[in-house]
């Protein structure tokens, strides 16, 4: 299925929103709960699949929901389609603070790999799919799963990532990344785990027990700040028992928490 010609625009800097818009009939997918706001013609309905194929059967959308079980994501995906007479526009935001990525699928071989929860919203004939890394290893000690999401197409797609992104383009050589801070790689690009350095690099090097090796010919994208470390950071800091805290990184924070007990 030929995916749907959709234009857009990338709005904000740190916490950025991607309005589509849509000509009469178009439609995009998009994750349950990214949508922001959508104009008048914009109806949105909740489906089993991405709607790449239509005509997969029972037995297909049962499979399809099978797939997306094991990413950890919504059994659904959310379908917006615009049913009047004009262009008009919806609006997705990521959950997140960091960047929206735009990847036209069909410059770029047809297939992007990325991680399991960075997919945003995609023009609609974009198949939105799993995909086992090729080495065993890498499930286990990849730090993100042994599953990656696979979004094949020739339309434009979306995903989102934390932090600063950046656009590594790969010609032969190999690239260490920490498994957090991969968003998705092109085909081409070979994707492994490798043990960090020596047991005491491992231990007490502070950049975790395995790194994500990438190697090949194609585009690799990082983010500087995956939402798990961030999620770490804010947890390691947070008060040990229940009440109020005030200033929890300062000299004045410590002395408030030793007089209010909290």
């Amino acid at each position: 299925m030929q995916s749907h010609e959709v234009d857009y625009e990338l709005l904000g800097d740190d916490m950025q929103m991607v309005l589509v818009e849509l000509d009469p009939h178009e439609a995009v997918i998009a994750e349950a709960g990214s949508m922001n706001y959508m104009e008048e013609g914009i109806s949105f309905e909740a489906r089993m699949g991405d709607g790449s194929q239509p005509d997969q059967g029972m037995f297909g959308k049962v499979m399809s929901l099978g797939k997306r079980a094991l990413t950890g994501e919504s059994l659904f995906l959310t379908h917006f389609t615009n049913q009047g007479h004009g262009k008009s526009r919806v609006a997705f935001a990521a959950p997140y603070p960091g960047k929206i990525i735009p990847v036209n699928l069909g410059q770029i071989g047809g297939e992007i790999m990325c991680q399991k929860d960075a997919f945003l919203c995609a023009a609609m004939g974009t198949k939105v799919g799993i995909a086992f890394t090729k080495r065993f290893g890498a499930g286990f000690f990849g730090g993100e799963g042994f599953i990656l999401q696979r979004l094949q197409g020739d339309g434009m797609a979306f995903m989102h990532a934390g932090g600063t992104v950046i656009e590594q383009r790969l010609e032969g050589q190999t690239l260490r990344v920490d498994t957090g801070c991969l968003v998705g790689f092109t085909p081409g690009v070979d994707y492994s785990i490798e043990r960090a350095g020596n047991l005491k690099s491992m231990f007490l090097g502070g950049e975790g027990l395995f790194l994500a090796t990438l190697k090949g010919h194609g585009t690799v994208w990082l983010q500087s700040l995956p939402f798990s470390r961030l999620a770490d950071r804010i947890l390691a800091n947070a008060p040990s028992s229940g009440g109020r805290s005030t200033g929890e990184g300062s000299v004045l924070g410590s002395v408030w928490r030793m007089v209010d007990g909290s």
